[in-house]
């Protein structure tokens, strides 16, 4: 596939991208008017965001392994699975 322009990536996916960071912004605005403790979760988003706003790339694969568990060799017998 040929490179793509900046341009043409931002025609296709502006909407969505905007549509997804106003979702994640009201996300935020509920958890930040929500009762009790900082759940632990909050630290792998926040991670995450860093991820977003570093220059490095490969972002997709560095958040996919952040929210990733690490492989389980016997995870057929953790989940009662057979064969």
């Amino acid at each position: 596939m040929p490179n793509r322009k900046v341009s043409e990536v931002i025609d296709r996916e502006y909407l969505e991208l905007r549509a997804k960071i106003l979702e994640i912004a009201a996300s935020f605005d509920r958890m930040e008017r929500a009762e009790g403790k900082q759940d632990e979760r909050m630290l792998k988003i926040e991670a995450g965001l860093q991820i977003l706003s570093d220059p490095d790339s490969n972002k997709a694969k560095r958040v996919q392994e952040l929210f990733s568990i690490d492989y389980d060799s016997q995870w057929r017998e953790h989940f009662g699975i057979n064969g």
